[in-house]
Protein backbone atom coordinates (compact mmCIF):
# COMPACT_ATOMS: atom_id res chain seq x y z
CA UNK A 1 0.00 0.00 0.00
CA UNK A 2 2.88 2.02 0.72
CA UNK A 3 4.23 1.96 -2.91
CA UNK A 4 1.35 2.60 -4.47
CA UNK A 5 0.63 6.11 -1.85
CA UNK A 6 4.21 6.75 -2.89
CA UNK A 7 3.80 6.93 -6.95
CA UNK A 8 0.13 8.68 -6.45
CA UNK A 9 1.55 11.56 -4.42
CA UNK A 10 4.79 11.30 -6.31
CA UNK A 11 2.49 11.68 -9.59
CA UNK A 12 0.60 14.52 -8.13
CA UNK A 13 3.76 16.61 -7.63
CA UNK A 14 4.98 16.08 -10.94
CA UNK A 15 1.40 17.40 -11.81
CA UNK A 16 2.38 20.65 -10.08
CA UNK A 17 5.77 20.78 -12.08
CA UNK A 18 4.39 20.14 -15.75
CA UNK A 19 1.62 22.64 -14.77
CA UNK A 20 4.44 25.47 -14.02
CA UNK A 21 6.15 25.06 -17.23
CA UNK A 22 2.82 24.99 -19.16
CA UNK A 23 2.57 29.31 -19.99
CA UNK A 24 -0.91 28.99 -20.89
CA UNK A 25 -2.01 26.56 -17.72
CA UNK A 26 -3.35 28.08 -14.34
CA UNK A 27 -0.82 26.14 -12.15
CA UNK A 28 -2.89 26.88 -9.31
CA UNK A 29 -5.71 25.36 -10.03
CA UNK A 30 -3.18 22.49 -10.36
CA UNK A 31 -1.61 22.50 -7.53
CA UNK A 32 -4.81 22.78 -5.00
CA UNK A 33 -6.28 19.59 -7.45
CA UNK A 34 -2.73 17.91 -6.39
CA UNK A 35 -3.03 18.83 -2.89
CA UNK A 36 -6.12 17.47 -2.87
CA UNK A 37 -5.74 13.98 -4.55
CA UNK A 38 -2.46 13.79 -2.30
CA UNK A 39 -4.56 14.49 0.83
CA UNK A 40 -7.68 11.99 -0.28
CA UNK A 41 -4.73 9.15 -1.06
CA UNK A 42 -3.51 9.69 2.06
CA UNK A 43 -6.12 9.27 4.15
CA UNK A 44 -7.41 6.41 1.99
CA UNK A 45 -3.75 4.24 3.24
CA UNK A 46 -3.44 6.10 5.80
CA UNK A 47 -5.88 6.78 7.63
CA UNK A 48 -4.78 7.33 11.07
CA UNK A 49 -1.81 9.09 10.04
CA UNK A 50 -3.29 11.99 8.60
CA UNK A 51 -5.37 14.67 10.42
CA UNK A 52 -6.67 17.79 9.69
CA UNK A 53 -4.82 19.91 13.01
CA UNK A 54 -1.61 18.34 11.43
CA UNK A 55 -2.47 19.23 8.01
CA UNK A 56 -2.62 22.92 9.24
CA UNK A 57 0.42 22.51 11.02
CA UNK A 58 2.44 21.02 8.42
CA UNK A 59 2.30 24.92 6.16
CA UNK A 60 5.27 27.33 7.42
CA UNK A 61 2.70 29.42 8.27
CA UNK A 62 5.61 32.34 9.05
CA UNK A 63 6.60 32.00 5.63
CA UNK A 64 3.35 32.89 4.56
CA UNK A 65 2.44 35.10 6.57
CA UNK A 66 6.14 37.30 5.71
CA UNK A 67 5.34 36.94 2.20
CA UNK A 68 1.92 38.49 2.41
CA UNK A 69 3.68 41.54 4.15
CA UNK A 70 6.39 41.70 1.68
CA UNK A 71 3.52 41.63 -0.81
CA UNK A 72 1.83 44.25 0.24
CA UNK A 73 4.83 47.06 1.04
CA UNK A 74 5.53 45.94 -3.08
CA UNK A 75 2.08 46.56 -3.74
CA UNK A 76 2.47 50.37 -2.15
CA UNK A 77 5.59 51.17 -3.32
CA UNK A 78 4.02 50.17 -6.49
CA UNK A 79 1.03 52.13 -5.70
CA UNK A 80 3.19 55.17 -5.33
CA UNK A 81 5.55 54.14 -8.10
CA UNK A 82 8.67 54.94 -6.27
CA UNK A 83 11.01 52.13 -8.08
CA UNK A 84 9.71 53.34 -11.10
CA UNK A 85 10.41 57.02 -10.28
CA UNK A 86 14.35 56.08 -9.37
CA UNK A 87 14.54 54.27 -12.39
CA UNK A 88 13.43 57.05 -14.58
CA UNK A 89 15.47 59.66 -12.48
CA UNK A 90 18.65 57.15 -13.50
CA UNK A 91 18.21 57.30 -17.01
CA UNK A 92 17.55 60.72 -17.21
CA UNK A 93 20.72 61.24 -15.39
CA UNK A 94 22.98 58.88 -17.83
CA UNK A 95 21.27 58.56 -21.05
CA UNK A 96 24.15 60.49 -22.13
CA UNK A 97 26.79 58.04 -21.44
CA UNK A 98 26.62 54.66 -22.47
CA UNK A 99 28.86 52.77 -20.30
CA UNK A 100 27.85 54.56 -17.04
CA UNK A 101 24.36 54.02 -17.98
CA UNK A 102 24.97 50.14 -18.40
CA UNK A 103 26.59 50.04 -15.09
CA UNK A 104 23.92 51.91 -12.95
CA UNK A 105 21.06 50.70 -14.73
CA UNK A 106 22.58 46.93 -13.80
CA UNK A 107 23.68 47.67 -10.59
CA UNK A 108 20.62 49.30 -9.28
CA UNK A 109 17.88 46.86 -10.92
CA UNK A 110 20.06 44.28 -9.10
CA UNK A 111 19.99 45.53 -6.14
CA UNK A 112 16.05 46.36 -6.30
CA UNK A 113 16.45 42.59 -7.16
CA UNK A 114 17.57 41.86 -3.74
CA UNK A 115 14.57 43.28 -2.12
CA UNK A 116 11.62 42.91 -4.47
CA UNK A 117 10.84 40.17 -6.85
CA UNK A 118 12.46 39.43 -9.67
CA UNK A 119 9.44 40.05 -12.30
CA UNK A 120 8.73 42.97 -10.87
CA UNK A 121 12.26 44.36 -11.07
CA UNK A 122 11.94 43.32 -14.83
CA UNK A 123 8.85 45.44 -15.63
CA UNK A 124 10.07 48.88 -13.93
CA UNK A 125 13.50 48.49 -15.38
CA UNK A 126 13.73 46.71 -18.69
CA UNK A 127 11.04 49.01 -20.46
CA UNK A 128 12.74 52.38 -19.28
CA UNK A 129 16.15 50.76 -20.80
CA UNK A 130 14.24 49.91 -24.25
CA UNK A 131 12.93 52.95 -24.17
CA UNK A 132 16.47 55.14 -23.25
CA UNK A 133 18.41 52.90 -25.96
CA UNK A 134 16.18 54.04 -28.73
CA UNK A 135 16.96 58.04 -27.94
CA UNK A 136 20.93 57.25 -28.02
CA UNK A 137 20.35 55.05 -30.83
CA UNK A 138 22.53 52.12 -28.44
CA UNK A 139 21.53 48.38 -29.21
CA UNK A 140 19.60 47.65 -25.59
CA UNK A 141 20.89 43.72 -25.84
CA UNK A 142 24.05 44.20 -23.25
CA UNK A 143 21.58 46.27 -21.27
CA UNK A 144 19.31 43.40 -20.64
CA UNK A 145 21.50 40.72 -19.97
CA UNK A 146 23.41 42.50 -17.95
CA UNK A 147 20.04 43.34 -16.15
CA UNK A 148 18.54 39.51 -16.39
CA UNK A 149 21.80 37.44 -15.62
CA UNK A 150 22.84 39.85 -12.34
CA UNK A 151 19.30 39.64 -10.94
CA UNK A 152 19.49 36.42 -10.29
CA UNK A 153 22.87 36.61 -8.38
CA UNK A 154 20.77 39.95 -6.14
CA UNK A 155 18.77 36.62 -4.56
CA UNK A 156 21.76 35.68 -3.37
CA UNK A 157 21.76 38.61 -1.08
CA UNK A 158 18.83 38.33 1.25
CA UNK A 159 16.47 36.07 2.80
CA UNK A 160 13.42 37.85 0.93
CA UNK A 161 15.63 38.11 -2.30
CA UNK A 162 13.71 35.39 -3.76
CA UNK A 163 10.50 32.61 -2.71
CA UNK A 164 13.63 29.96 -2.02
CA UNK A 165 15.49 31.99 0.56
CA UNK A 166 12.25 32.72 2.50
CA UNK A 167 11.79 29.48 3.21
CA UNK A 168 15.41 28.30 3.57
CA UNK A 169 15.72 31.12 6.24
CA UNK A 170 12.40 30.24 8.08
CA UNK A 171 13.55 26.79 8.31
CA UNK A 172 17.32 27.67 9.22
CA UNK A 173 16.66 31.05 11.31
CA UNK A 174 18.68 32.53 8.93
CA UNK A 175 18.68 36.28 9.41
CA UNK A 176 19.89 39.27 6.73
CA UNK A 177 23.30 39.24 8.83
CA UNK A 178 24.07 35.55 8.00
CA UNK A 179 22.98 36.25 4.88
CA UNK A 180 25.60 39.35 3.92
CA UNK A 181 27.99 37.57 6.22
CA UNK A 182 28.15 34.83 4.44
CA UNK A 183 27.20 35.55 1.00
CA UNK A 184 27.99 39.44 0.47
CA UNK A 185 31.77 38.63 -0.81
CA UNK A 186 30.34 36.34 -3.59
CA UNK A 187 27.65 38.56 -4.77
CA UNK A 188 29.98 41.18 -5.32
CA UNK A 189 32.50 39.47 -7.15
CA UNK A 190 30.30 37.69 -8.92
CA UNK A 191 28.20 40.71 -10.05
CA UNK A 192 31.54 42.66 -10.66
CA UNK A 193 33.07 40.20 -12.45
CA UNK A 194 29.89 39.58 -14.48
CA UNK A 195 29.39 43.11 -15.58
CA UNK A 196 33.45 43.68 -16.37
CA UNK A 197 32.81 40.72 -18.95
CA UNK A 198 30.07 41.75 -20.05
CA UNK A 199 31.00 45.23 -20.62
CA UNK A 200 34.48 43.97 -22.17
CA UNK A 201 32.99 41.44 -24.63
CA UNK A 202 29.60 42.89 -25.57
CA UNK A 203 28.90 46.50 -24.83
CA UNK A 204 32.29 47.13 -26.20
CA UNK A 205 31.09 45.77 -29.35
CA UNK A 206 27.70 47.23 -29.42
CA UNK A 207 28.80 50.79 -28.73
CA UNK A 208 30.62 50.87 -32.55
CA UNK A 209 27.41 50.51 -33.80
CA UNK A 210 24.41 52.39 -34.43
CA UNK A 211 21.51 51.05 -33.65
CA UNK A 212 18.66 51.79 -35.63
CA UNK A 213 15.29 49.34 -33.78
CA UNK A 214 12.68 47.72 -36.49
CA UNK A 215 9.83 49.27 -35.33
CA UNK A 216 7.75 50.46 -37.50
CA UNK A 217 4.06 48.78 -37.96
CA UNK A 218 1.53 49.57 -40.72
CA UNK A 219 4.23 52.41 -41.42
CA UNK A 220 3.21 54.28 -38.04
CA UNK A 221 5.68 54.64 -35.20
CA UNK A 222 6.63 51.63 -33.15
CA UNK A 223 6.73 54.01 -30.37
CA UNK A 224 2.89 54.94 -31.07
CA UNK A 225 1.64 51.09 -30.50
CA UNK A 226 3.74 50.03 -28.18
CA UNK A 227 4.91 52.21 -25.25
CA UNK A 228 2.54 51.09 -22.55
CA UNK A 229 0.43 53.14 -20.79
CA UNK A 230 2.13 53.21 -17.13
CA UNK A 231 5.24 54.39 -18.95
CA UNK A 232 3.87 57.39 -20.52
CA UNK A 233 1.95 57.85 -16.98
CA UNK A 234 4.96 58.05 -15.25
CA UNK A 235 7.35 60.16 -18.38
CA UNK A 236 4.46 62.77 -18.05
CA UNK A 237 3.49 62.68 -14.30
CA UNK A 238 6.75 62.25 -11.99
CA UNK A 239 5.98 61.45 -8.33
CA UNK A 240 5.88 64.15 -5.66
CA UNK A 241 9.24 64.52 -4.19
CA UNK A 242 7.92 64.46 -0.65
CA UNK A 243 6.11 61.28 -1.49
CA UNK A 244 9.56 59.63 -2.84
CA UNK A 245 11.76 60.96 0.00
CA UNK A 246 9.58 59.61 2.56
CA UNK A 247 8.92 56.45 1.15
CA UNK A 248 13.09 55.95 0.23
CA UNK A 249 13.69 56.86 3.83
CA UNK A 250 11.13 54.27 5.16
CA UNK A 251 12.98 51.92 3.05
CA UNK A 252 16.37 52.41 4.70
CA UNK A 253 14.55 51.88 7.79
CA UNK A 254 13.22 48.37 6.79
CA UNK A 255 16.47 47.49 5.74
CA UNK A 256 18.21 48.63 9.00
CA UNK A 257 15.45 46.59 10.64
CA UNK A 258 16.14 43.75 9.16
CA UNK A 259 20.18 43.79 10.09
CA UNK A 260 18.66 44.53 14.04
CA UNK A 261 16.33 42.41 14.39
CA UNK A 262 16.50 38.68 13.60
CA UNK A 263 12.91 37.75 13.17
CA UNK A 264 11.68 38.51 9.93
CA UNK A 265 8.39 37.95 10.38
CA UNK A 266 8.15 40.82 12.91
CA UNK A 267 10.22 42.98 10.84
CA UNK A 268 7.97 41.77 7.68
CA UNK A 269 4.52 42.83 9.62
CA UNK A 270 5.79 46.20 10.70
CA UNK A 271 7.55 47.07 7.98
CA UNK A 272 3.87 46.47 5.97
CA UNK A 273 2.48 48.60 9.17
CA UNK A 274 4.79 51.33 8.55
CA UNK A 275 4.32 51.93 4.72
CA UNK A 276 0.35 51.60 4.86
CA UNK A 277 0.42 54.15 7.40
CA UNK A 278 2.60 56.74 5.54
CA UNK A 279 0.68 56.60 2.75
CA UNK A 280 -2.33 57.09 3.47
CA UNK A 281 -5.54 56.39 1.24
CA UNK A 282 -7.66 59.48 0.17
CA UNK A 283 -11.50 58.19 1.24
CA UNK A 284 -13.55 61.76 0.61
CA UNK A 285 -13.58 65.53 0.76
CA UNK A 286 -9.50 65.73 0.76
CA UNK A 287 -9.70 63.54 4.06
CA UNK A 288 -7.03 60.37 4.36
CA UNK A 289 -5.98 57.77 6.03
CA UNK A 290 -4.11 54.33 6.03
CA UNK A 291 -6.18 51.79 3.97
CA UNK A 292 -4.48 48.31 4.37
CA UNK A 293 -7.51 46.39 2.92
CA UNK A 294 -6.53 48.24 -0.20
CA UNK A 295 -3.29 46.95 -1.06
CA UNK A 296 -4.33 43.39 0.69
CA UNK A 297 -7.38 43.90 -2.88
CA UNK A 298 -4.31 44.14 -5.04
CA UNK A 299 -1.71 41.05 -3.88
CA UNK A 300 -2.14 38.71 -6.01
CA UNK A 301 -2.47 35.78 -3.35
CA UNK A 302 -1.38 33.19 -6.23
CA UNK A 303 1.75 32.37 -4.10
CA UNK A 304 0.48 32.47 -1.31
CA UNK A 305 -1.65 29.52 -1.83
CA UNK A 306 0.46 27.45 -4.19
CA UNK A 307 2.83 28.15 -0.98
CA UNK A 308 0.55 26.08 0.71
CA UNK A 309 -0.17 23.46 -1.05
CA UNK A 310 3.25 22.14 -1.38
CA UNK A 311 3.84 22.34 2.07
CA UNK A 312 1.20 20.18 2.28
CA UNK A 313 1.86 17.74 -0.75
CA UNK A 314 5.25 17.69 1.00
CA UNK A 315 3.78 16.65 4.40
CA UNK A 316 2.34 14.08 2.44
CA UNK A 317 5.77 12.68 1.20
CA UNK A 318 6.91 12.40 5.04
CA UNK A 319 3.81 10.44 5.69
CA UNK A 320 4.39 8.11 3.05
CA UNK A 321 8.19 7.48 3.24
CA UNK A 322 9.24 9.33 0.09
CA UNK A 323 10.98 12.01 1.98
CA UNK A 324 12.48 9.13 4.28
CA UNK A 325 13.63 7.33 0.87
CA UNK A 326 15.47 10.56 -0.51
CA UNK A 327 17.34 11.55 3.05
CA UNK A 328 18.74 8.15 2.91
CA UNK A 329 19.90 7.77 -0.75
CA UNK A 330 21.73 11.04 -0.20
CA UNK A 331 23.02 9.93 3.24
CA UNK A 332 24.33 6.20 1.30
CA UNK A 333 26.12 8.65 -1.49
CA UNK A 334 27.31 10.92 0.95
CA UNK A 335 31.28 11.90 0.81
CA UNK A 336 33.08 11.83 4.20
CA UNK A 337 34.63 15.50 2.65
CA UNK A 338 32.74 18.53 3.32
CA UNK A 339 33.94 21.05 0.16
CA UNK A 340 33.15 17.80 -1.89
CA UNK A 341 29.63 17.24 -0.24
CA UNK A 342 29.10 21.05 -1.09
CA UNK A 343 29.88 20.74 -4.22
CA UNK A 344 27.96 18.01 -4.66
CA UNK A 345 24.64 20.07 -3.68
CA UNK A 346 25.28 22.79 -5.30
CA UNK A 347 25.68 21.10 -8.78
CA UNK A 348 22.29 19.09 -8.07
CA UNK A 349 20.58 21.74 -7.20
CA UNK A 350 21.48 24.30 -9.95
CA UNK A 351 20.95 21.34 -12.59
CA UNK A 352 17.27 20.84 -10.87
CA UNK A 353 16.34 24.46 -10.40
CA UNK A 354 17.03 24.80 -14.17
CA UNK A 355 14.77 22.18 -14.99
CA UNK A 356 12.13 22.23 -12.79
CA UNK A 357 10.45 25.39 -10.91
CA UNK A 358 13.11 26.54 -7.77
CA UNK A 359 10.26 26.67 -4.75
CA UNK A 360 9.15 22.98 -4.74
CA UNK A 361 13.51 21.53 -5.57
CA UNK A 362 14.01 23.82 -2.09
CA UNK A 363 11.04 22.41 -0.56
CA UNK A 364 12.40 18.90 -1.41
CA UNK A 365 15.73 19.36 -0.45
CA UNK A 366 15.27 21.35 2.57
CA UNK A 367 15.04 18.18 5.08
CA UNK A 368 17.94 16.85 2.91
CA UNK A 369 20.13 19.46 4.30
CA UNK A 370 18.80 19.44 7.58
CA UNK A 371 19.87 15.19 7.50
CA UNK A 372 22.73 16.05 6.44
CA UNK A 373 23.71 18.43 9.21
CA UNK A 374 21.82 16.81 12.08
CA UNK A 375 22.62 12.99 11.41
CA UNK A 376 25.49 12.93 8.95
CA UNK A 377 27.19 15.60 11.09
CA UNK A 378 28.22 18.24 7.60
CA UNK A 379 29.26 21.85 9.12
CA UNK A 380 25.80 23.55 8.65
CA UNK A 381 27.10 26.82 7.06
CA UNK A 382 29.12 25.46 4.06
CA UNK A 383 25.82 23.64 2.59
CA UNK A 384 23.36 26.19 3.32
CA UNK A 385 25.76 28.51 1.12
CA UNK A 386 25.82 25.44 -1.57
CA UNK A 387 22.49 25.51 -1.54
CA UNK A 388 21.64 28.72 -1.49
CA UNK A 389 23.97 29.15 -4.52
CA UNK A 390 22.60 26.14 -6.42
CA UNK A 391 18.52 27.00 -6.17
CA UNK A 392 19.21 30.45 -7.27
CA UNK A 393 21.66 30.53 -10.22
CA UNK A 394 20.54 27.61 -12.04
CA UNK A 395 17.50 29.93 -13.57
CA UNK A 396 20.36 31.17 -15.71
CA UNK A 397 21.18 27.32 -17.07
CA UNK A 398 18.17 27.72 -18.99
CA UNK A 399 15.52 30.62 -20.05
CA UNK A 400 12.56 29.01 -18.86
CA UNK A 401 14.32 28.22 -15.24
CA UNK A 402 13.79 32.40 -14.41
CA UNK A 403 10.34 34.22 -14.85
CA UNK A 404 12.85 37.21 -14.99
CA UNK A 405 14.55 35.59 -18.13
CA UNK A 406 11.45 35.10 -19.60
CA UNK A 407 9.89 38.37 -19.28
CA UNK A 408 12.77 40.00 -20.88
CA UNK A 409 12.27 37.76 -23.43
CA UNK A 410 8.28 38.80 -23.74
CA UNK A 411 9.47 42.58 -23.84
CA UNK A 412 11.98 41.88 -26.55
CA UNK A 413 9.84 40.57 -28.49
CA UNK A 414 7.27 42.87 -28.06
CA UNK A 415 9.76 45.88 -29.02
CA UNK A 416 11.24 44.16 -31.86
CA UNK A 417 14.88 43.91 -30.55
CA UNK A 418 15.79 40.49 -32.71
CA UNK A 419 19.30 40.21 -31.21
CA UNK A 420 17.72 39.26 -27.51
CA UNK A 421 15.76 36.19 -27.85
CA UNK A 422 16.33 33.07 -26.86
CA UNK A 423 19.24 31.53 -28.59
CA UNK A 424 21.10 34.66 -27.34
CA UNK A 425 19.57 34.29 -23.89
CA UNK A 426 20.31 30.25 -23.66
CA UNK A 427 23.85 30.91 -24.81
CA UNK A 428 25.16 33.84 -22.89
CA UNK A 429 23.14 32.91 -19.84
CA UNK A 430 24.12 29.57 -20.15
CA UNK A 431 27.44 30.49 -20.17
CA UNK A 432 27.28 32.92 -17.16
CA UNK A 433 25.63 30.42 -15.27
CA UNK A 434 28.55 27.95 -15.70
CA UNK A 435 30.95 30.84 -14.96
CA UNK A 436 28.94 31.80 -11.36
CA UNK A 437 29.19 28.05 -10.37
CA UNK A 438 32.66 27.54 -11.07
CA UNK A 439 32.62 31.05 -8.53
CA UNK A 440 30.96 29.27 -6.30
CA UNK A 441 33.40 26.60 -6.24
CA UNK A 442 35.84 28.63 -5.93
CA UNK A 443 34.49 30.54 -2.72
CA UNK A 444 33.28 27.21 -0.95
CA UNK A 445 36.53 26.26 -1.14
CA UNK A 446 38.19 29.58 0.11
CA UNK A 447 35.52 29.71 2.84
CA UNK A 448 36.02 26.08 3.47
CA UNK A 449 39.76 26.08 4.05
CA UNK A 450 40.33 29.75 5.52
CA UNK A 451 37.30 30.96 6.60
CA UNK A 452 35.45 28.30 8.74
Amino acid sequence: MSAYLQIIVIACFAMVIVALFREKTDFLTYSIAAMFLAVIATFYFLPDAITMENLMLAIEWEVIFFLIAIFTIVEVLDDKRVFQELALRITRKFETNTRKFFWIMCLTSTLSAAFIEDISVAIIFIPLIIKTSEKMHINPTPFLLGVTICINLASTLTPFGSSQNILIAAKFDLTTTWFILNLGLYFIISTLLTLYLLDRFVLKKSIQQIWLPHCTINEEPFEAHHIQSHELYIMENPIDKKVFNKNMIALLIFAVLLFIIPNILFVGILGALMFVVINPRPYGKGKSRPDISYYFSKIDFKLVFFFICLFILVYCMEINGTISMIEYTVLDLAIENLFLMCILILIITSILSALLDNVPVTIIFIPVIQVLIVEAGFAATPLLIAFILGINLGGNLLPQGSACDMMTLEFAKKNHIHEMNYNKLLKVGGIFAIFHTLIGVAYLWFFIYFLL
